[in-house]
């Protein structure tokens, strides 16, 4: 009897022992069809080193829970083709919110990372509780415009700048907007009643150029994101270096400039001030408005008109005042870069943000600056290159951020 008794009490152990291996195999199957985007059952069986019964037991309860579906035939040797399994692209959506010191952007992607709406607003970051109830205000509009309900949502994912710490759910830089609650992340969550992340914005361009852009399958790699202000995301080991807290990667504030301009954070002469497209479009601003000789100079009157575009559109056609501009900011960014390779030693640096269409211009002093500033070692085994991803890396990046870890803790 003590034996039968013993073995009763044992069988609930060893049944959450089956369970958890279960989720285990459910988790690494959701992961791989998602970086993958299709598999058939034999391959998924090589995946997950098990049978072709187990293996079909855990897609078929995946698709009663909806995250898997059949999406078509494979090609097959034998006559036989193959069913292509993938994630179902008709639940389980994600918001993601871009957010930034110039305008807002909120986008509902489905689990294979497509876009189905797109909503901008010219909902600019500030220090202050009254930005996330305007945010708010945002994605309810951008929720109805889509035609999505809420119910249908599993997360929203914020992109933003600063010193964000994604574990903990906060942003030193920008401390007052979550007023009253812990963390930014909970005062999100409960405004918006879904599960809520943040992630530096340059992080997740790093992880969505590492997961699906040209850097997919490089181990050590760096993206700068060249934006309204400099960051860089760092790839060490083929896993994204988030720092001690989560801030690694803030080349825009090593100082270039001795003498330079006063950052916003404080400091003299960051490589924000002279190479991040705000910085940029004030210098040209205030020389237009000073005389500067250039087809810029049709703004003379009306100076705050000018802005990014404008500046690299006036390069495209030559204005060669616009061009130097550029070619400045190149070339202070490959002084930058040259610190950040001699400490990470890449095999691939990737150029994103909205500099990266001025890539005509500032490609070629950026490697002139490496070669001039870099150990020459340091270059034989890297490329520099612009992003593919067409301004999608950050998205991308930031729905694999909750994606990625649904998964883990499916």
């Amino acid at each position: 009897m003590n034996a039968d008794i013993a073995f009763d009490e044992e069988r609930p152990e060893q049944q959450s022992v089956v369970d958890y291996k279960k989720n285990q195999k459910q988790r690494k199957l959701l992961a791989y069809l998602y970086a993958e985007e299709t598999c058939t059952l034999a391959r998924l069986t090589k995946v997950l080193h098990s049978s072709v019964p187990s293996v079909t037991n855990l897609v078929d309860e995946l698709i009663q829970d909806q995250w898997v579906t059949p999406i078509g035939m494979g090609s097959g040797s034998n006559g036989r083709r193959p069913v292509l399994f993938g994630l179902n692209n008709q639940y389980h959506y994600t918001a993601v919110l871009d957010v930034s010191t110039h305008d807002t952007k909120i986008l509902f992607m489905n689990t294979q990372r497509i876009v189905v709406h797109r909503s901008d607003y010219p909902l600019q970051l500030i220090n202050n509780p009254d930005y996330i109830l305007s945010l708010v205000d945002c994605f309810t509009l951008a929720l109805t415009d889509s035609g999505l309900l809420l119910a249908q949502l599993v997360a929203v994912g914020v992109s933003m700048p600063g010193l964000v710490d994604a574990r903990r759910g906060i942003n030193l830089t920008y401390k007052n907007l979550s007023n009253g609650y812990d963390s930014l992340t909970q005062c999100l969550s409960e405004k918006l009643s879904k599960p809520a992340y943040i992630l530096n914005d340059t992080k997740a361009t790093v992880l969505g150029e590492s997961r699906f852009g040209n850097a997919k399958g490089k181990q050590q790699m760096l993206a700068i994101n060249i934006d309204w202000g400099v960051g860089l995301g760092i790839l060490v080991n083929g896993h994204v270096f988030q720092g001690a807290s989560g801030f690694a990667g803030e080349l825009g504030h090593i100082q270039v400039e001795p003498e330079g301009e006063l950052c916003h954070c404080g400091k003299i002469g960051c490589l924000d001030t002279v190479t991040s497209a705000s910085a940029l479009v004030r210098r040209v601003q205030r020389d237009v408005q000073a005389g500067q000789v250039s087809k810029l100079a049709v703004f003379r009157q009306e100076a705050d008109r000018i802005d990014i575009d404008e500046i690299i559109s006036a390069a495209r056609h030559g204005d060669s005042y616009a061009i130097d501009i550029l070619h400045g900011a190149g070339l202070q960014l490959g002084k930058g870069l040259s610190v950040a390779i001699s400490l990470f030693n890449p095999e691939v640096i990737i150029i994103d943000g909205v500099l990266a269409e001025a890539a005509t211009f500032i490609l070629n002093t950026i490697e002139q600056a490496l070669s001039k500033y870099c150990l020459s070692d340091f270059r034989n085994d890297l490329t520099i290159e612009i992003t593919q991803l067409n301004g999608a890396a950050k998205w991308l990046g930031t729905h694999a951020y909750m994606m990625e870890d649904i998964f883990a803790n499916y």
